[in-house]
């Protein structure tokens, strides 16, 4: 599939990235460019997760898609990976946000499920150029375009200090609604965003 260019000024650069603090200039865009303005919730978590972290994101993510949400995500280990897979299994809709350049996907253990998303009529999101690596910086840059893509956030285990807790600070500055899904006291990577 053809890379294609969103300039902040074309007409399907999605209205929802426009709003938020440093929206990127230009996206990347790989597969189906009619998801970028779809009703859309986050679902996002650690990239540890446990067995039953990981079950609960692809139930959810196989809901919402199920009721026409499209599912973002990030594209990491964890939960971040059943969020996508729970989404296409049942035919609905996703889209994954890169912390680098299409001919770098990370992680690489992921190229395969990059390629099952836009299979299934997906979309993968890219503020960097195709060569670029990731770095540790885009990680957090990438969370802003996740949760302003976004209705509303969907966490499902989380490390107190975490990527994700950046998403969150991320989409209560946007003013989106934040939503935890509650596991065991002694998981250590239950939600306990403030």
């Amino acid at each position: 599939m053809k890379i294609q260019k969103i300039s902040i000024n074309d007409s399907i650069y999605p209205e929802s990235l426009k709003t938020i603090k440093n929206p990127p200039k230009l996206l990347y865009v790989i597969g189906k460019t009619d998801l970028l303005n779809y009703k859309s919730i986050a679902i996002i978590g650690s990239r540890k997760a446990s067995d039953e972290g990981k079950k609960i994101a692809q139930k959810f993510a196989t809901e919402l898609s199920c009721i026409g949400l499209t599912i973002i995500s990030g594209l990491a280990k964890g939960i971040d990976s059943q969020a996508h897979i729970g989404a296409y299994n049942k035919k609905g809709k996703t889209i994954a946000v890169l912390p680098s350049g299409f001919n770098n996907i990370f992680p690489e253990e992921n190229i395969d499920l990059a390629k099952k998303i836009l299979i299934n009529g997906g979309l993968l999101i890219s503020e960097y150029p195709p060569e670029t690596i990731e770095q540790s910086s885009n990680f957090l840059a990438r969370n802003r375009i996740i949760s302003g893509l976004s209705t509303g956030l969907l966490i499902v285990e989380a490390a107190f200090r975490s990527g994700t807790s950046v998403t969150a600070k991320y989409a209560k500055s946007q003013n989106k609604p934040i939503f935890a899904i509650p596991h065991e006291i002694s998981n250590p990577h239950r939600c306990r965003y403030k």
